[in-house]
């Protein structure tokens, strides 16, 4: 069933747009990033130069809105209808999605990140934000706890990941 006149999903057209806007978002920001001061003539390490940590986050960023492009467009997401699909469901989910992921970042962001120590501040913030996003309505209590474990071990590794690269390799004071 996957003739020219069939619609993409809503989510490949979306995928599609947000992909593309991703691309040139992360290329905008690396671009900006290579042309800021390295610092050398005061002697600064090189991975201390302040447009170093912008420039990697734009290029993942590029990188994964290329992934997400791509993958939309095999999916036809580059379509445009003017029939609007009965989808209202499907988009209502997105919608709460993307909101409780806002509020799990500004929480993250305003209120834990300088209350508490980074490390913990981080790993708390990838448990709630994985069981949050694995929570199903009829969850069993085995399926509850490896979740919750899988989302424990996430947490530690990431929180020891962030902490270190930003302390080690780049040389960043963490609140």
């Amino acid at each position: 069933m996957n003739n020219h006149h069939s619609q993409p999903p809503v989510g490949a057209r979306a995928d599609f747009w947000f992909g593309l806007g991703l691309i040139i978002f992360g290329s905008a920001v690396s671009f900006e990033s290579w042309r800021m001061p390295r610092l050398t003539e005061l002697n600064v390490h090189p991975m201390t130069a302040p447009g170093l940590v912008p420039g990697l986050i734009g290029i993942i960023l590029a990188g994964l809105g290329i992934v997400l492009f791509i993958r939309a467009s095999r999916q036809r997401g580059w379509r445009i209808s003017l029939k609007i699909p009965d989808r209202g469901s499907e988009i209502l989910d997105q919608t709460r999605r993307f909101l409780m992921a806002l509020v799990l970042c500004i929480g993250y962001a305003a209120g834990l990140v300088g209350w508490i120590p980074f490390s913990v501040a981080t790993g708390l913030f990838v448990f709630v934000f994985i069981v949050s996003f694995r929570w199903q309505r009829n969850l069993t209590i085995p399926n509850l706890s490896k979740i919750a474990a899988f989302a424990l071990v996430q947490a530690v590794c990431i929180a020891l990941a962030v902490t270190y690269v930003f302390e080690t390799l780049f040389l960043v004071r963490l609140p």
